[in-house]
């Protein structure tokens, strides 16, 4: 279980500084900008993902080991 939510906070960081960076450089990768409900709302997804990201690594770093 610590595997998949330390897998799961990798990947809600990547995207979230990757939706970031496509904000404020216009690099054009990852995923939330090329999901169309949430056009107009990029940043605070964004950022919403890099505090799932570090809430994810708090809770996978809690759990015992075994």
């Amino acid at each position: 279980m610590k595997q998949l939510l330390e897998f799961l906070g990798v990947i809600a960081l990547f995207q979230g500084v990757a939706g970031l960076l496509n904000e404020f450089t216009d690099w054009h990768w990852g995923l939330v900008q090329r999901i169309g409900f949430l056009d107009g709302f990029e940043i605070y997804v964004s950022v919403t993902l890099l505090v799932l990201a570090f809430a994810l690594f708090a809770v996978a770093r809690s759990q015992k080991p075994g």
